[in-house]
């Protein structure tokens, strides 16, 4: 049997090295490479043969949403498993819709992260039951849902960078848009959210646990 090769792409060494001992362990699967950036992930999808990847949010150069928009320009058929420390209510249903295959607690057990793994191998979604709930919600409208979960894929990483501390110059130059349309999005958020000013953005990511 051959084994599935996996890229590890996660900024601290302690996870990488859990995450290896788990996946290394099982004989359908292995890992090839690891990356502790974006750029270093970027990289490694360009250099090394790989099937899966499984991608952290936070990354000290670019965050997850950005790597994933960045690689998905060329390797659409990629799957990638999202693994991160932040609950599903915070990120999950953004990034699936920005094209991940699947989004998993770092803290799951071992069982639901491998099964998340071999799941987004066969081309299928992974989502856990919490994010089936979070589906069902945004489906049905429930007023109780968090606000952010009702904003486009653009709009919630205009928020994650505003929120961040970066200015509408910064936010453009990576999101490759223009300084207008940020304002545009900044304006929608603060509508959409019931918001007056970026400190109460701020403030706003960091109860609902999109920073930290």
């Amino acid at each position: 049997m051959q084994k599935k090769r996996v890229l590890l792409a996660d900024d601290h060494q302690i996870v990488r090295n859990g995450l290896r001992q788990l996946i290394d362990a099982e004989p359908d699967l292995e890992v090839v490479a690891e990356a502790s950036t974006s750029a270093e992930t970027l990289t490694l999808l360009r250099q090394a043969e790989v099937d899966v990847l499984l991608l952290d949010i936070s990354m000290p150069d670019r965050d997850g949403m950005d790597t994933l928009r960045l690689l998905r320009s060329h390797r659409t058929d990629l799957p990638v498993l999202i693994i991160s420390a932040y609950a599903e209510e915070q990120y999950a249903l953004n990034m699936l819709r920005a094209g991940a295959n699947g989004y998993i607690r770092k803290d799951a057990d071992v069982d639901d992260i491998l099964a998340a793994i071999r799941t987004v191998l066969r081309g299928r979604r992974y989502v856990s039951d919490t994010v089936a709930d979070l589906l069902t919600q945004r489906l049905s409208g429930d007023a109780d849902a968090p606000a952010h979960q009702q904003l486009s894929e653009r709009e919630f990483q205009v928020l994650h960078k505003l929120a961040t501390g970066k200015s509408v110059t910064e936010i453009a130059d990576e999101l490759f848009i223009s300084v207008k349309s940020v304002s545009t999005y900044r304006s929608r958020l603060l509508t959409k959210l019931n918001l007056k000013s970026n400190a109460e953005l701020t403030y706003y990511a960091l109860k609902n646990g999109l920073i930290e």
